[in-house]
């Protein structure tokens, strides 16, 4: 199976234990140094990212990880894709449509995350070259 094969299963596992709050598998997929970066530019370490769905404080009903793009560096893969979330946070709507770029290092035959950066993806800022120029 090729590395972007492996990457993507990889990534639906993952998005299938988030949707289920399954901190066991998650914390089977996480590096010991995994980091998010959330979409407000929060930061969570390892322990923290899994204790989300502690007392059912975050639930995810669905979670999809598409249009992916899976870029092979040998031990490391980068994966940027669609990230779409329909979620509660302590009884707060927490959905969401980001870009996000999961970083995954290779550890004998099994990846694992090292860390995943969310965005949020809207359109270009107004500085750029075919932006809202004034």
């Amino acid at each position: 199976m090729s590395t972007e094969e492996q990457v993507r299963e990889f990534g639906r596992v993952w998005a299938a234990a988030e949707e289920r709050g399954d901190t066991a598998v998650l914390a089977g997929l996480a590096a010991d140094g995994f980091r998010l970066v959330g979409p407000l530019g929060f930061v969570l370490d390892r322990d923290q990212w899994l204790a989300r769905y502690g007392g059912g404080a975050l639930v995810t009903e669905k979670l999809d990880w598409a249009d992916v793009e899976v870029r092979d560096f040998g031990d490391t893969a980068i994966a940027i894709g669609v990230h779409d979330q329909v979620a509660t946070h302590r009884g707060n709507p927490a959905n969401g449509r980001f870009r996000a770029t999961h970083v995954l290092v290779r550890a004998g035959d099994r990846w694992h995350l090292a860390g995943i950066h969310l965005s949020p993806i809207g359109g270009p800022p107004p500085f750029t070259p075919g932006g809202n120029e004034r």
